[in-house]
């Protein structure tokens, strides 16, 4: 018996694709608080480090937030919002956020810290379904009709 895994409609794709990149923008903006300063070490990186973490960790943060930006980018770009040109990058990328979400999410799950295990694990899970939604996708922009996933 196989399972078929369904194809989404294109604006099924286009909503989960709005919400992953305002996720994606969320974690993004999270990283970047805590790269300037903001006192959440509690809420991040294992959550070993009480108030404002230091500066060896807030340069992560600082990379975290770039990771993060460009994972909503190729979100976007799934979704066909900058047109067919990459849309192979696009295609690949949004393939391999699929199968890094959902690790990042059992690392947040296993976390010590319990704004990761109550809070991030279950946004993190929640941003690997909406980049799987977009990721099988049928993707219409001006040149194509539908993009295979």
């Amino acid at each position: 018996m196989t399972m078929r895994v369904p194809t989404f409609s294109t604006s099924t794709a286009a909503r989960a694709a709005t919400v992953a990149a305002i996720g994606f923008g969320v974690v993004a903006t999270f990283q970047l608080l805590l790269a300037l300063g903001a006192p959440w070490g509690r809420a991040a990186l294992g959550g070993s480090n009480e108030g404002t973490l230091p500066p060896e960790l807030r340069a992560v943060s600082s990379v975290s937030m770039v990771i993060f930006v460009a994972a909503a980018g190729v979100i976007l770009g799934r979704a066909g919002l900058w047109g067919d040109r990459f849309s192979g990058t696009f295609r690949v990328g949004a393939w391999a956020l699929v199968v890094i979400l959902p690790i990042g999410a059992l690392m947040n799950l296993a976390s010590s810290s319990p704004w990761e295990r109550f809070g991030w694990a279950p946004f993190t899970f929640g941003l690997a379904l909406a980049t799987f939604i977009v990721a099988r996708g049928r993707i219409s922009n001006e040149h194509t009709v539908s993009v295979r996933a």
